[in-house]
């Protein structure tokens, strides 16, 4: 499926065949992990805490409780509640937090500009951010004025988001463990320990391993296997539910769930943290709607997920009601009901089941990292995108071989399902219960609707929740402490990266220095202008960053054409091309100094490095053509003279506008020995050199001015001269007399990630020849100032 990279807000009205084969495919990606729940569910209620008696009831218990939950969360909950949350098409935990921060003016990001505001998707479907109602009104300003709130909610999203960092560690070690439990119905009871552990990690090892190769290739097998799974374990049921028991469908009444707590007590409050198994991967509906539509993945699960993962637990308790002394020590489980000559063939399609589930969970770990990364919460890591045509196919190589190792580690510390089933329960309700909290606030401000709704909402969902998270925390030595320990370190990480962010553009802020203190100190530093386009990049969306001042002061020479360069993640999950770029001028026209803010949303795919100079390029020279006529004009909070800023978009987007032509050309070069002739008369030969032919295709009208015209053939001449990357690198340090936390966060943790991270250069896909560092370290112990090249040391405030 061609996805594309725009906004699924943007695509066409989708036919019925379109609808359906979306709904097809995401039985392969949405539904992976839910449709393998029977396998491990069962397994991990009984495990210790009830047992199986003649009297049934237990059984019955669960399968209504099971029943119910399937119910309730997955279907009532987010198919037909949360699903309609979307931001723009896209869903997840930070999808909601983008929602709330547009609404309440929450936004985390420094480089927020007054502009963003009127990009096409920052309203959704064109409506008013204000709320509607009283309460509305008066909690949007309550969340505006105190910033102890904002901290709250931003901590509530990364709580969420780090609780599917650690599912995406847990799922693919209990789907696939559990799989290849099969195996003890074939192996010895003395031996099919020894096999299970070492044959799950082999296939956990080369999950991993084919993680660089990306999902495309082998991406139409995921909806096979999981529609045949389905259709295995409905099969399954039928069998075993018309076979055994027929009548296990009365154990569907809630009557039963009363029974079961009544006689099971404490034991049965503790068996829900097995009996939440049974949801793990719903929110994987909401997280990947990006990817599909909202019909689709309501027709994949009511028509096809849903009743299959009833038909299987039903059979299941059909099969354990007849059943109350197992010979075989598997006790409890999925394989046991499944007929013996047809055990193999279950197993294989299981594990393939389980494999596919996992692959899901590992990508969108993967995409939820990119976002953190987008929105500045989390450090700089190596995105591959390892498909041109399927949107979100990526790939990050730190993070995968992480996970790995996490996952690892998981297997072979807890060797069975009843610990692995305690962490990922508590990990999954976990991210449920952040997304209730997040929804009653959507439903208040976003949806504009009354405060009892939401409170109804948050107290029927967050009562179900509330009740399984407590099951699930109170085994915390049995397992559980491992998602809380995973949440706790990246929690750590995400906000030391956070804070240290928000601090250093702060810093920047404060020492940004004037454009006309600089032209006028030209002079006297004997500032030169070398041919080409000299790209410094910066994180301010105004002002001169200290570190350009430190660069000419030191080598006092800079390029004929100046772009100040701006990259930055806006609170939206798209932005269209022809809203991607703000071009500014910075000072007088002659000094051909210019700003251009390029714009991503946390979904974006970033460009490449030649297809960015060259919408980059053409974005200023449109904005020279055009001046001031036919652009959308946007106010700056700047104080230099003309630094008004203006929405161009990307070459594709210029229809009746500029044009960029790039030629690759051979130029003959005379070799140095050229001038001499050889002992047989021959001159020595010409060097054959590639050089870039640059130049703007202007539209016939209207005219150009002259002056334009000058600047346009200045900008064509730089560019064929080459472009130079400027960056500045800096080292943070907490200012002395600071707390022992904060000196802990900035001068440890935050030290540590700047260090370990991706440099800015990765970040901005620079050419490596292309790219010059530059910065200055102050020395505050010292007392005295050192100057650097290639590094510098910024002292927060």
């Amino acid at each position: 499926m061609d996805l594309g990279t725009g906004s699924p807000r943007n695509r066409p009205k989708e036919s019925w065949k379109t609808v359906l084969t979306l709904a097809y495919q995401s039985l392969g990606v949405v539904y992976g992990d839910l449709s393998t729940s029977p396998l491990y569910v069962y397994k991990s209620t009984f495990a210790e805490d009830i047992h199986h008696s003649e009297t049934n009831e237990e059984i019955y218990g669960v399968l209504s409780f099971v029943f119910w939950t399937l119910t309730l969360v997955p279907l009532v909950k987010y198919v037909f509640i949360v699903l309609r949350a979307d931001d723009n098409g896209e869903g997840g935990t930070f999808a909601l937090y983008s929602l709330l921060c547009r609404h309440a003016r929450v936004n985390s990001l420094p480089s927020c500009q007054v502009a963003d505001e009127d990009l096409s998707e920052y309203k959704k479907d064109g409506g008013s951010l204000s709320p509607k109602t009283s309460f509305g009104s008066r909690l949007k300003g309550t969340l505006e004025r105190h910033g102890v709130l904002q901290k709250i909610l931003l901590v509530l999203a990364l709580i969420g988001t780090c609780m599917v960092i650690g599912d995406g560690v847990l799922t693919p070690a209990i789907s696939v463990f559990s799989a290849v439990s099969g195996l003890e119905l074939s192996t010895s009871k003395q031996h099919h320990k020894y096999v299970e552990v070492p044959v799950a990690c082999l296939i956990l090892i080369g999950l991993f391993a084919l993680q660089h190769y990306g999902t495309h290739k082998v991406g139409f097998l995921f909806a096979p296997v999981v529609t045949l799974w389905l259709l295995c374990i409905s099969a399954l049921g039928l069998y075993n539910i018309f076979h055994w028991n027929p009548h296990v469908y009365r154990a569907l009444s809630p009557h039963y769930m009363y029974i079961f707590l009544k006689k099971t007590q404490r034991g049965g409050w503790m068996s829900l943290g097995g009996i939440l198994l049974c949801i793990t991967g719903s929110e994987a509906m909401f997280a990947d709607l990006g990817h599909f539509s909202q019909l689709s993945i309501k027709i994949a699960f009511t028509s096809m997920v849903y009743p299959s993962l009833i038909l299987a637990y039903m059979g299941q308790a059909a099969y354990l009601s007849k059943h109350h002394v197992i010979e075989s020590d598997y006790q409890i489980g999925f394989y046991v009901s499944v007929p013996g000559k047809l055990r193999f063939p279950v197993l294989v399609i299981a594990i393939l089941a389980a494999v596919v589930g996992s692959q899901a969970i590992i990508t969108g770990t993967f995409s939820i990292i990119k976002q953190c990364s987008a929105l500045g919460c989390f450090p700089r890591v190596k995105v591959v995108h390892t498909s041109s045509k399927i949107h979100g196919q990526i790939y990050i190589p730190e993070i995968n071989w992480i996970l790995m190792v996490l996952c690892l580690a998981v297997t072979i510390g807890f060797r069975d399902t009843k610990r692995m089933g305690n962490a990922s329960g508590l990990a999954v309700i976990t991210v449920m219960l952040v997304t209730t909290c997040l929804m009653s606030l959507v439903i208040v401000l976003c949806w504009n609707q009354s405060v009892i709704l939401a409170l109804c909402f948050v107290f029927f969902f967050g009562t179900i929740e509330a009740l399984f998270f407590s099951a699930s925390l109170i085994k915390f030595l049995q397992g559980a402490w491992v998602p809380i320990a995973l949440s706790l370190i990246f929690l750590a990480v995400m906000y030391i990266w956070h804070y240290g962010t928000i601090k250093t553009y702060e810093y920047d802020v404060q020492n940004q220095v004037s454009i006309n203190w600089l032209l006028n100190q030209a002079p006297t530093l004997g500032i030169v202008r070398v041919r080409g386009i000299g790209l410094i990049n910066t994180e301010l969306v105004s002002g001169i960053p200290a570190i350009f001042s430190h660069f000419v002061t030191n080598l006092p020479a800079f390029h004929q054409v100046l772009v100040f360069l701006c990259i930055k993640s806006v609170p939206v999950p798209h932005v269209r091309p022809e809203e991607r770029f703000l071009v500014g001028r910075i000072g007088p026209r002659k000094h051909r100094i210019y700003r251009c803010v390029v714009r991503y949303g946390y979904r974006d795919i970033h460009e490449d490095d030649i297809e960015f100079e060259r919408d980059l390029v053409c974005s200023v020279g449109e904005f020279i053509r055009s001046g001031s006529q036919g652009l959308n004009d946007v106010g700056s909070d700047l104080t230099e003279i003309n630094d008004k800023m203006a929405v161009v978009g990307t070459c594709s987007t210029h229809a009746d506008g500029i044009r960029i032509s790039e030629d690759d050309i051979v130029v003959d070069i005379m070799d140095d020995s050229a001038n001499r002739e050889g002992s047989d008369g021959i001159r020595s030969p010409q060097k054959a050199v590639q050089r870039k032919r640059v130049r703007f295709i202007l539209p016939e009208s209207p005219k150009i001015d002259t002056e334009a015209m000058n600047e346009l053939r200045e900008v064509t001449e730089a560019r064929e001269a080459g472009i130079a990357y400027i960056l500045g690198h800096c080292y943070v340090r907490a200012k002395p007399g600071s707390g022992i936390i904060r000196r802990a966060a900035i001068n440890l943790g935050y030290d540590f990630l700047q260090r370990n991270s991706r440099a800015p250069a990765q970040a901005l896909n620079a050419p490596h020849a292309s790219t010059i560092e530059v910065g200055m370290v102050k020395n505050k112990r010292a007392g005295k100032k050192t100057d650097s090249f290639f590094s510098s040391q910024t002292i927060l405030t």
